[in-house]
């Protein structure tokens, strides 16, 4: 019920304050497990990601946010669950595992940090769709969160990553470069359009 709550108040929040355009939400399957890859860009992007969107979208977030007051109670009812600093732990492996050969749609930010943006992929995303065999469906945030100029996000067409199922780690930084390719190549193409 407060992932509902939470998802119209940034509808609105994100329109008004962002004019927060929303482009090819028709490439997000309604249904069955799937990894949005996305850039990133600001701490305000797993909201922006997953609010257009009428799935929930299941986050990792810092485990030591779990460790505050109020985001340590809202954070597990908007579909956050805790991560470890310093490297992605088996439990959050599993539970991203077990949401997603559940059906569930998990959002992921391969570059890892805002630091890296545009830098190298991380090879998580791609591990997981593969271990699970979930769609992986690559978006950009595209703008710079300045008030009241247009921001948009963008949902690509699916990125078919099968052909990298058995050939190891090699294959998972494939895997991960076709990834990262159709994410640079949303921003490229929707940044020549702003």
């Amino acid at each position: 019920m407060l992932y509902l709550t939470f998802r119209f108040l940034f509808r609105i929040m994100f329109s008004l304050l962002f004019r927060l355009k929303a482009v090819g939400k028709e490439n997000v399957p309604a249904e069955g497990p799937v990894v949005l890859c996305c850039n990133h860009i600001s701490n305000f992007d797993p909201p922006v990601l997953g609010t257009p969107l009428d799935r929930k979208v299941h986050y990792m977030a810092k485990a030591e946010l779990f460790e505050l007051p109020v985001l340590g109670y809202v954070l597990p009812r908007i579909c956050a669950f805790p991560v470890k600093r310093g490297g992605v732990s088996k439990e959050s492996i599993k539970l991203s595992i077990q949401l997603l050969r559940s059906g569930e749609m998990l959002g992921i930010f391969p570059e890892g940090s805002r630091s890296n943006a545009g830098g190298m992929g991380k090879k998580g995303a791609a591990s997981l769709a593969l271990k699970s065999g979930a769609t992986v469906v690559p978006a950009a945030i595209v703008g710079n969160y300045k008030l009241f100029r247009q921001m948009k996000v963008v949902y690509g067409s699916p990125v078919d990553i099968s052909e990298f199922a058995d050939s190891g780690s090699e294959g998972l930084e494939q895997a991960t470069d076709k990834i990262m390719t159709a994410i640079r190549s949303l921003v490229k193409q929707h940044e020549s359009k702003s």
